[in-house]
């Protein structure tokens, strides 16, 4: 989602994508990054000072001339480093390099600087490789506002039961060695129904007070980094970890079964104009820095449901997050992300990018909902209309791609702690491939861009099942009978 009713006189003319006022990113070229620029984990954890300049050369003067003083620091830390206070900066690896994210830098700036203006500026020199500015991103997406729910109802388990979760999990019910990496608003940390799914995870937002437009207000905590990716205002990831990890207390167990979720706190909590309920609000940087925290605390398959419009990014942006999901996609990560709820046919980042699994939604009908974004990228749909899950307190109705999103990734975490039981390993292309072709048919015409069909959780364990044997019974030797 965008935030369009607030000017920008800092941005480029023309963009309508919301970035903050203080700061943006820069990717240097291959082999040009200095490496004595510190990570944005250290500086706001306190372990070191943010750097007052980043290359001593055009790229400094550039930023004076516009910004006058500033602070740089890396957006992202070395896998090989993350128990390394003050030195979490050193050792990235070949795939850290390569992807860009080790040269990716993060500068803050005086709040009026001209945004879009200094970024065409460096934009020009040979070293780097992109820059943009620090754009957000809000959830939930335009749709629906959530409201409280009863469990009791028989309606809870429609959904569960559309997608055959309970023949699912019958049939494998999850590994709490697969771990879903849930890059979101935050969780109730003891919450009933997901307390014993949680394992340790981060909280990546920083939002300075003055790093948003007048007319946003920041809730609670918003300016450090630190372990405790607790949510006390949104309730967007709550009702995502519930769909995945729910144990069924009061509610449908959730799809997962026994797999373990990481949650990230990546959007902090905030009321916008005109919005009577707080929403999530994150920026790009902190986003990213949370997609990679979870791929090298273990995570194999990713939930995104958050999202940036194609159409609303100026042209010479770089799409968000292309380098931290090409980075997840070399680690063998499993990347699920929401298509939106524009109820268009246009693209969000992340769910467009390649390698990504993008989901649409579906009503109690089984027919495509007028909200959901379409798209050739979009592989298939899931319940996300009136779907009952938890909520910071109790439980919540939530409506949107956001909680379509989150039955793949359980689905994708069932597929995955199948294979490893059968001792067969699995990559993202091999899984979209499983969960397209096994997909239920929707339950009326759906418009072009809505994907393969419906999640059918049990059919695509079962077709896991049969390629893992034809695979074996390709290996068995041959005898010289036959």
């Amino acid at each position: 989602m965008t935030i369009r009713a607030l000017a920008m006189p800092w941005a480029a003319p023309g963009e309508r994508m919301y970035c903050l006022p203080g700061s943006f990113l820069l990717k240097m070229e291959l082999g040009e990054a200095p490496d004595n620029v510190p990570s944005l984990f250290d500086v706001r954890g306190g372990h070191a000072r943010a750097a007052p300049k980043l290359d001593g050369g055009p790229i400094d003067r550039i930023v004076r001339h516009f910004a006058g003083d500033t602070a740089v620091a890396r957006v992202h830390v070395a896998a090989a480093s993350l128990g390394s206070p003050g030195r979490r900066h050193c050792r990235f690896d070949t795939a850290e390099q390569v992807s860009g994210l080790a040269r990716t830098f993060l500068f803050r700036v005086l709040p009026g600087t001209p945004i879009g203006a200094l970024a065409q500026a460096l934009a020009q020199l040979p070293t780097v490789a992109s820059v943009s500015p620090n754009y957000v991103s809000v959830i939930p997406f335009e749709g629906t506002a959530a409201e409280t729910g009863s469990p009791d109802s028989d309606a809870a388990w429609a959904p569960r039961e559309m997608v055959r979760a309970p023949q699912a999990l019958a049939y494998e019910p999850g590994d709490a060695a697969t771990l879903i990496g849930l890059v979101d608003s935050g969780v109730a940390l003891e919450h009933p129904e997901i307390s014993s799914r949680l394992r340790a995870g981060f909280d990546t937002v920083h939002l300075g007070n003055d790093a948003v437009a007048p007319g946003i207000t920041l809730l609670g905590e918003h300016h450090r980094y630190d372990t405790n990716p607790t949510d006390h205002f949104v309730g967007h990831g709550m009702a995502c970890a519930g769909i995945i990890g729910g144990v069924g207390v009061r509610m449908p167990p959730g799809l997962a079964g026994d797999s373990q979720i990481i949650p990230m706190r990546a959007l902090a909590a905030a009321r916008l104009p005109n919005r009577p309920n707080p929403v999530g609000l994150g920026a790009i940087a902190d986003l990213d820095a949370a997609v990679k925290l979870a791929v090298d605390l273990g995570a194999k398959v990713l939930s995104l449901s958050f999202g940036t419009e194609d159409s609303a990014l100026a042209a010479s942006s770089p799409r968000p997050h292309a380098d931290v999901v090409r980075y997840a996609l070399e680690r063998g990560c499993i990347l699920v992300a929401a298509s939106g709820n524009s109820g268009t046919q246009t693209r969000f980042w992340p769910a467009a990018h390649d390698g990504v699994i993008a989901v649409g939604a579906v009503n109690a009908q089984g027919s495509v909902c007028s909200f959901s974004t379409r798209g050739e990228h979009v592989a298939l749909c899931a319940p996300g209309e009136r779907v009952l899950s938890t909520a910071l307190e109790g439980y919540q109705i939530v409506t949107g791609t956001s909680f379509a999103a989150p039955f793949v990734s359980a689905a994708a975490a069932l597929l995955l702690s199948r294979a490893s039981r059968r001792a067969m390993p699995l990559d993202g292309a091999a899984v979209r491939a499983l969960l397209v072709s096994s997909a239920q048919p929707f339950m009326s015409e759906a418009p072009p861009g809505c994907g393969a069909g419906i999640l059918d959780a049990a059919s695509t364990l079962i077709a896991l099942d049969a390629a893992i044997d034809r695979s074996r019974e390709d290996e068995t030797p041959q005898t010289e009978d036959g």
